[in-house]
């Protein structure tokens, strides 16, 4: 059974449903001063309550057919690749970060910047700790206690350190090869990871960069104060550089994150901070850490495929082509939509995972190069992620600065967001930038990069 003419429209009633739901309980307990209230009603409750309005539209269908489809979709290729990578990331993430890799790369950093430099040195250390670690609010929750004892000591703008520790924390959520939003934003549209990191890097490079001169214009302490560092070991932050460098050399992913988790282990056993028992207890954490992105992954999936079937995705698609004008127009709408969608979820990586069928399918319709799409989704769902004041970035550092500062504060100074973003619509309007952002063009028929 398919639904013919505007009915199609119904097939879009699930996906909603989720966001009106995940979107309606936040603003709900938000007005109730509940703390973190975006985050308190579960996401995969949320997307099950869909699954079942999903099922009850299309019951002429049958239950054995509709379970068929959204089991295709919750079991397609590009979901259980998704779904693995998730599962190493997390455990990588823990067992690097339980052998003591985040506090050697904090302190290594803090003992190199000098002292007339913290705010820049903040920056680019929460820029790399967030590409090594692939999550932002894991940088965060390192690194603003640290910056909170820099600028009590020497004087500096705290909205303006707490921007740089957010700001950088958003560049490595974008970039990093095992961040959730580039897994999501990858598999989604069935890009190698190198291929979007390349496509992102010179949209965020430039970006990254003005903004480190702007800090050491503006963000220069009234007195430099040299910081006591704790100790940190090279050894240590050499798992976070082998999964970089070996993912940006175009080793399967796979073997890169089992590399890594394995380089861990052996350091933190070596070094007497984990044993067997314990190496394999953080695995399994790190795996338990990703259960809510994994499960909601599969039903987010089933959805997609039900509502693509019964021609929602195709009626949307049609709808939108009267706003879009060409190949460039519909890129514009590809960041409003990965922008809108996290404004709704406050969740870069649910967003992406949200957006990801409908923008491939937009993406061949127009002919747009799926590393673009995917380095969109990711840019302008990370940017917003990082303005939205209920975002779970900003309310974590507002509890660990306890009430010293709000978001509002913070937000003006996310400098590089705002020039993230002006860099990316630069790559959609301007050929020469665009060229340089995409190098050889996408086979559709291959689904991969030819180099001519």
């Amino acid at each position: 059974m398919k639904l013919e003419g505007n009915k199609r429209a119904l097939a879009l009633v699930p996906p909603l449903t989720f966001i009106v739901i995940y979107l309606g309980a936040g603003i709900i307990l938000q007005a109730r001063g509940v703390e973190m209230a975006f985050y308190q009603f579960p996401s995969v409750v949320a997307v099950v309550i869909a699954t079942i309005v999903a099922f009850g539209i299309f019951h002429k269908a049958g239950i054995n057919e509709n379970f068929k489809l959204f089991a295709r979709g919750g079991g397609s290729v590009d979901i259980m690749t998704m779904l693995m990578i998730f599962l190493l990331a997390g455990g990588f993430s823990a067992v690097a970060g339980a052998m003591g890799g985040v506090d050697s790369t904090v302190n290594l950093g803090v003992s190199i910047v000098p002292p007339s430099l913290l705010t820049a040195g903040v920056f680019v250390i929460s820029a790399f700790l967030g590409t090594a670690t692939g999550t932002s609010m894991g940088t965060i929750g390192a690194l603003v206690p640290l910056a909170l004892g820099i600028v009590d000591k020497t004087g500096l703008s705290l909205p303006l350190v707490m921007a740089a520790c957010v700001s950088g924390a958003m560049f490595g959520d974008n970039l990093s090869m095992i961040s959730d939003t580039t897994i999501a934003a990858t598999r989604t549209q069935g890009v190698e990871l190198k291929d979007k990191f390349r496509t992102n890097f010179w949209c965020a490079l430039p970006a990254a960069v003005i903004t480190l001169v702007l800090l050491i214009i503006f963000g220069r302490p009234e007195t430099a104060v040299a910081m006591e560092t704790g100790d940190y070991d090279l050894v240590k932050v050499l798992p976070y550089l082998l999964v970089l460098v070996l993912a940006l050399v175009g080793i399967n992913v796979f073997v890169v994150l089992i590399i890594g988790t394995l380089s861990a282990g052996i350091i933190g056993i070596a070094y007497g901070d984990l044993t067997v028992i314990t190496f394999a207890s953080k695995i399994w954490e790190g795996y338990q850490s990703m259960i809510e992105v994994f499960l909601l992954s599969i039903f987010i999936g089933g959805i997609a495929e039900m509502t693509k079937h019964y021609g929602g995705l195709d009626w949307l698609i049609d709808n939108l082509a009267d706003k879009f004008h060409g190949k460039r127009s519909a890129q514009v709408g590809l960041c409003i939509l990965a922008a809108l969608t996290d404004v709704a979820t406050a969740n870069n990586t649910i967003a992406i995972i949200v957006d990801g069928s409908m923008a491939h399918d937009i993406s061949v319709k127009y002919d747009i190069d799926p590393r673009k799409t995917a380095s969109i989704l990711d840019s302008f769902t990370c940017i917003v992620q990082g303005l939205i004041p209920y975002g779970a970035q900003f309310l974590l550092v507002a509890s660990l600065c306890k009430g010293r500062i709000s978001p509002v504060d913070i937000i003006p100074n996310n400098w590089y967001l705002f020039l993230l973003g002006a860099f990316v619509i630069l790559s959609i309007f301007l050929p020469p930038y665009e060229r340089l952002t995409l190098k050889g063009r996408w086979d559709w028929e291959k689904k991969k990069v030819v180099y001519e």
